[in-house]
């Protein structure tokens, strides 16, 4: 249950982030409602995903998934630019999370 929470904690953060970048400067209503909503629910479910999972790897997950899929959206759909740098900027996030979220070498 604790990575269903963390799913939905990231995808709402993701459209939250969306509404954030249409919202122009929190200039248009619908937007910035949806900013508001979206990083709300997203906390919320953060917050029962704490309640199950360590703060290390319930974070480092939150952010590093949740800014990775920023990037690729941002590509997708605001024609950012797509770079060497983001591939092993993104991919370094993503190795990042996994190795958190590895049982410990001991």
């Amino acid at each position: 249950m604790a990575y269903i929470f963390l799913a939905v904690a990231i995808i709402t953060e993701i459209f939250g982030a969306s509404m954030l970048k249409l919202s122009e400067g929190f200039t248009r209503a619908l937007p910035v409602i949806g900013t508001v909503i979206g990083y709300g629910i997203s906390f919320y479910f953060l917050s029962l995903t704490l309640k199950l999972l360590p703060i290390s790897i319930t974070y480092a997950t939150w952010a590093g998934v949740g800014t990775a899929l920023t990037a690729v959206i941002g590509v997708l759909f605001w024609k950012e630019t797509f770079s060497l740098q983001t591939v092993l900027g993104v991919s370094a996030i993503v190795i990042g999370v996994a190795l958190l979220n590895m049982p410990k070498l001991t």
